[in-house]
């Protein structure tokens, strides 16, 4: 499939999608919701891929809001229909059965900071940049920003945020607990790459399980996600990977993980 504002690529078991429009600094509009939903598609048929990674093209912004340009005569129907859309997105990337990484590699503000959050996990740049300053527009967030941000960092934290619109660096978010790990600019996509194609070579089953438990446990109280954990644990070991992985390490050999999801 040709796609105009994303590129969709495959190296190995790992797909790349990187937003492509550098001009407006990779800003979302429909056609990139649009674009993104036919990539998942790709993706969730193709059996062979086991880690997704999202990117921006050019060196200035990972996403850098969504398109005012677009937004600025929407009613508010339409409005509240660009919203869904794009929180629909989100769900899509939160349950994809394979993790998804969003390298961001600069400026990542309003759906950017809203697009990564949805995905499983965030490493960055140095001289990324993350924020909600919607409210300088005089509206919200519009894609996830006032809740994924809550239940990631505190809902202190995303008030502040979300509240006064300041652009926090790529440290800051660290430090609160909105990036896992920053790395400097020319080293980020391999420091990416060398995740995912870890992530790549473990069972699929099981990661999956881990992804899914994580992801449905956090939303429930503890014994019920350690009941659903002990569900996965039993189907993992009736599992192809799971009986091949513990002969492997009986046999001081290497796994060879193959499993299928169902």
């Amino acid at each position: 499939m040709s796609y105009q504002t994303i590129i969709f690529e495959k190296q190995g078991s790992v797909a790349i999608i990187k937003f492509n429009r550098p001009k407006a600094l990779n800003a979302i509009n429909p056609d990139v919701v649009a674009e993104m939903g036919d990539a998942l598609d790709e993706i969730e048929k193709d059996g062979s891929l086991r880690v997704l990674i999202l990117t921006g093209e050019g060196e200035k912004a990972f996403i850098a809001g969504a398109d005012i340009a677009h937004m600025v005569n929407l009613s508010p129907l339409e409005a509240r229909r660009f919203s869904v859309e794009g929180h629909d997105l989100g769900f899509r990337l939160e349950n994809l059965p394979i993790p998804v990484i969003a390298s961001v590699n600069g400026f990542a503000l309003g759906g950017g900071t809203e697009m990564a959050m949805a995905c499983d996990f965030i490493y960055a740049s140095e001289n990324a940049r993350f924020g909600q300053p919607e409210i300088n527009l005089g509206i919200i967030p519009g894609f996830g920003g006032t809740q994924r941000l809550s239940r990631l960092v505190g809902k202190g934290a995303a008030k502040e945020l979300c509240l006064t619109g300041v652009i926090i660096s790529a440290q800051e978010a660290k430090s609160i607990g909105l990036v896992n790990k920053v790395f400097p600019p020319d080293k980020l996509w391999e420091e990416t790459l060398k995740t995912a194609n870890l992530i790549a070579s473990k069972g699929r089953v099981s990661v999956r399980a881990v992804k899914q438990c994580i992801d449905r446990g956090f939303d429930t109280d503890l014994r019920r996600g350690c009941q659903m954990e002990a569900d996965a644990f039993g189907l993992c070991m009736a599992s192809p990977d799971g009986k091949e992985g513990m002969r492997a390490f009986l046999e001081k050999r290497k796994p060879e993980l193959e499993g299928e999801l169902i």
